[in-house]
C-alpha cells in the first residue's frame, strides 16, 4: 500500500521510510506524550496509529468484545473535517496535512466505525471522501494526488465501500466510469507469466509498465476482487483448484490470484520476507494475509495449513508487534475456524485486549493453557537468529504493502 509503513518495530519502519527513527523512541521506549490515551500499542503511532486501532477494534468484534469508550472516541476523534484519516494526527486541534491523508487508514477506520457501530455520521464521511479521490482508473493510491492506484489501497477502499453497505462495483469513476474492479484487473499478471501466474502486482512498474508479482499486493486484491475487507470470512469451496485461466472478470482474477498464493505457500506454510536487505525468512503478517485471502475464495486446505503454521510460530512476532499482529493472527483463525482463544497455546483476543484501554465487556475466559514449550512463543531456530534484523517486519498490510513503487 505504497509506504503504509507501521512503526510496529521501528527497525522496519526506519528501513522502508529511508528515515531517521524519532528522538522519543530512538532507545524503543515510548513516549507519554507520543502514544496518547486511549491508543493501542506502545509504539511510536506516526505512521499507523489509526490502523492499528482499527484492526483492535475489528478483531475484537469477532470475539463480541466491546472496546473502551475511551479508545472508540481516539479513532473518532482522528478523522479530518472532509471525512477522511492520516495515518495518526498528533494535535487534533490541528487542520489535517492535505498531503498526509491516507486511504488506507481511511478504510480500515471506516471498517472498524461501523463494527463498533454509533458512528453513521462519521462512517458516510468517509466514504464519501474515498469517492470524491477515486481515480480514472477506478482505483485508489495510498495518498490522494501522490502517484497511481495501486492494489492495496483499491483492494481496502473496496473492504470499507462494502462495510458500509455500497455496492463497490457501482462505485465509478467520475471521469471513465471504472469501478474498483475495473482497476484490480489492470493489475493481475497474465496465466503465461514465467514468475507469478495470476498474481496481482502493486503497481505497474512507473519505467517500463511492466507487472511484478507481489504477494503482499496479492492477498491484498483477492479479497477485494472478492468484494470483501480486512475480517473476510471463509467463501464456498472452490472447485477449480490451482489451475489459472485468463481473467475477464474480478472473480476469476480472485481465484488466479488465491492460486498463485496457494502454490506459493504450499512448499513451507509461509511467504517470505521481501524487505530491501532482509535475510530468508517468514514473513509472518503477509502470510496471515494470504490465509484469509485463501479461506475467502474458498481454498480451505492451504488456508488451514498456513493457519497451522501460523499457529506454531507466530506468537514471539505478535508479542513484539502488538495490536495490529494479533488481530492479523485473529483474522486468519477465524477465517480458517480455529479458536483466537487458543491459538497453538496463545489467548490472542486476551493478548490484544492487553495492549489497549480495559474493554467496556469482554466474555470470561480462562487463559489458554500453556505448555513450557509454548512459553517459548514457539520461536524456532531461524527466528532467534534473525529477530534482531526484523522485529517489525510483515506486519502484512501494515508494512511490506506501503513500499511505494517498490515492485517485487
Amino acid at each position: 500500500m505504497t509506504v503504509r509503513r507501521c512503526a510496529a518495530a521501528l527497525a522496519a519502519a526506519t528501513a522502508v521510510l529511508g528515515g531517521a527513527a524519532p528522538a522519543a523512541f530512538a532507545d524503543g521506549t515510548p513516549s507519554p506524550a507520543a502514544v496518547p490515551p486511549g491508543l493501542y500499542g506502545t509504539k511510536d503511532p506516526q505512521y499507523d496509529g489509526v490502523f492499528r486501532q482499527s484492526l483492535a477494534f475489528l478483531a475484537q468484534e469477532k470475539a463480541n468484545v466491546k472496546p473502551a469508550e475511551q479508545a472508540v472516541a481516539w479513532l473518532a476523534g482522528q478523522q479530518c473535517a472532509d471525512g477522511s484519516f492520516m495515518s495518526f494526527r498528533a494535535d487534533t486541534a490541528k487542520a489535517c496535512d492535505a498531503t498526509k491523508l491516507d486511504t488506507n487508514a481511511t478504510s480500515a477506520a471506516v471498517q472498524a466505525l461501523v463494527a463498533v457501530g454509533g458512528h453513521t455520521d462519521a462512517v458516510k464521511k468517509g466514504i464519501t471522501w474515498l469517492k470524491s479521490v477515486q481515480q480514472d482508473d477506478g482505483g485508489w493510491p495510498y495518498t490522494p494526488g501522490m502517484g497511481g492506484s495501486d492494489a492495496n489501497s483499491t483492494g481496502i477502499v473496496i473492504g470499507a465501500l462494502a462495510a458500509a453497505g455500497e455496492k463497490p462495483a457501482d462505485v465509478k469513476s467520475a471521469k471513465g466510469g471504472k469501478s474498483p474492479f475495473d482497476a484490480l484487473l489492470t493489475f493481475a499478471l497474465p496465466c503465461d507469466d514465467p514468475a507469478g501466474a495470476g498474481a496481482f502486482a502493486f503497481q505497474p512498474d512507473p519505467k517500463t509498465q511492466k507487472l511484478y508479482a507481489n504477494a503482499d499486493a496479492t492477498a491484498a486484491a483477492v479479497t477485494g476482487a472478492l468484494g470483501k475487507g480486512l475480517t473476510a470470512t471463509a467463501g464456498q469451496a472452490d472447485t477449480k483448484g490451482t489451475a489459472c485461466e485468463k481473467a475477464t472478470t474480478s472473480e476469476q482474477a480472485a481465484h488466479n490470484g488465491a492460486a498463485y498464493l496457494a502454490k506459493t505457500l504450499a512448499p513451507t506454510g509461509f511467504l517470505k520476507s521481501t524487505m530491501p536487505g532482509a535475510a530468508d525468512q517468514p514473513d509472518f503478517g503477509n502470510t496471515a494475509d494470504a490465509v484469509v485471502a485463501l479461506a475467502a475464495d474458498g481454498m480451505a486446505q492451504q488456508a488451514k495449513a498456513s493457519a497451522d503454521w501460523l499457529s506454531k510460530n507466530a506468537a514471539a512476532w505478535a508479542k513484539e508487534n502488538g495490536p495490529a499482529a494479533y488481530a492479523q493472527l485473529v483474522f486468519a483463525a477465524d477465517a480458517t475456524g480455529a479458536d483466537p482463544k487458543n491459538f497453538g497455546g496463545t489467548n490472542l483476543i486476551q493478548s490484544l485486549n492487553a495492549t489497549g484501554p480495559a474493554p467496556q465487556a469482554a466474555p470470561s475466559s480462562a487463559p489458554a493453557a500453556e505448555s513450557k514449550e509454548k512459553k517459548n512463543d514457539g520461536i524456532s531456530v531461524w527466528w532467534i537468529v534473525g529477530v534482531g534484523l526484523v522485529a517489525g517486519i510483515g506486519v502484512g498490510f501494515l508494512i511490506s504493502g506501503r513500499k511505494k513503487n517498490q515492485q517485487l
